[in-house]
């Protein structure tokens, strides 16, 4: 912690009645106007995007045309079924299809020449309307024997073989992202008020410090704890699965300075102690209050100024009142 820096270690020998001459490590101190942290949470990357695929329609797979670690572009084929059945389906479709566009052209011919009532032309109307529909619907029951890429990705798992015979919804094939991931990092709802969206954050990455955007908080605490989940956006590809370390650097406008734990002693109402030596080298103790601790070392104010004298050893190596030589 670079705080701690700000102390200047002094030691003095003191000469007690008893002539036994004893040792005092003392801190010089200097009071700041803020003081900074880092905590650090660990989080698991995630691909952004990760998706099961499966066909909408039962059949036998005819072939799969990709295998797991495949990279795909969004929009190509990844496997297909038996589609013979689909394009009788299709063809028989089209022909009605194309049978009702001739009537439905001629009968409105002969209605413009007087030759047949509106009704006759109102029934083809509708038979061509059927007839479309019934095309555009086998239309795409063909297109549901194709499974799809829905995005640029990696093949992450593949499940089924060709031959095999299927009901729709089966997963065939898991496809994730293969441009960016994410990290969901569960933190203590005290810091998240400290913090931004769309702000860029540190994280240790395989030794390295990478950045990444803090891009949403989900709503509720899970299970009741005090911490929220929140999601950071990575800008590059990291592999998903891999452990990322959130660096929460903190910032807080509070005046007083660092002391060691081994320091302080406990006073009354939640307050502490801590022995200086003031400038007429005179033991005094003063009455300080804990702001943060982090590790050995606390950020405390109270009554200690600049240039103070803080004890270590508290009350343990010194007597309040006591002039040190």
């Amino acid at each position: 912690m670079s705080n701690f820096k700000i102390f200047k270690h002094i030691t003095i020998f003191c000469l007690f009645a008893s002539l036994k001459l004893m040792s005092i490590e003392v801190l010089e101190v200097k009071i700041l106007d803020s003081y900074s942290i880092t905590k650090t949470f660990p989080g698991k990357l995630l691909p952004i995007e990760q998706s099961k695929l499966a066909f909408e329609i039962p059949g036998k797979i005819k072939n799969i045309y990709v295998d797991v670690g495949d990279y795909v572009n969004k929009g190509d084929i990844l496997a297909k079924l038996d589609d013979r059945e689909s394009n009788a389906q299709l063809n028989q479709a089209k022909a009605k299809y194309d049978l009702s566009k001739q009537v439905l052209e001629r009968f409105e011919d002969l209605r413009l020449q007087g030759h047949i009532s509106i009704q006759d032309l109102d029934k083809a109307k509708s038979d061509f309307i059927v007839a479309e529909s019934q095309y555009d619907f086998f239309k795409v029951k063909l297109e549901q024997t194709n499974i799809i890429s829905p995005f640029n990705g990696v093949i992450q798992n593949r499940f089924l073989d060709t031959g095999t015979v299927i009901n729709s919804g089966i997963p065939i094939l898991e496809i994730i992202d293969s441009n960016y991931v994410e990290a969901h990092i569960s933190v203590p709802v005290i810091y998240l008020e400290d913090m931004q969206i769309n702000q860029e954050y540190d994280f240790e990455f395989d030794g390295e410090i990478v950045k990444a955007t803090f891009a949403k908080l989900a709503p509720m605490s899970p299970g009741g704890s005090n911490s929220r989940l929140a999601i950071f956006e990575f800008s590059e590809f990291f592999n998903p699965g891999s452990i990322a370390n959130l660096q929460l650097k903190i910032s807080k406008q509070a005046k007083g300075t660092w002391v060691p734990l081994k320091s302080l002693s406990q006073s009354d109402q939640g307050l502490w102690t801590i022995y200086t030596i003031d400038s007429n080298s005179i033991v005094v103790r003063d009455i300080v209050e804990i702001v943060h601790f982090e590790d050995d070392y606390a950020f405390v104010s109270g009554t200690i100024k600049n240039g103070d004298l803080v004890v270590l050893g508290g009350a343990s190596k010194i007597i309040e009142g006591k002039k040190v030589n």
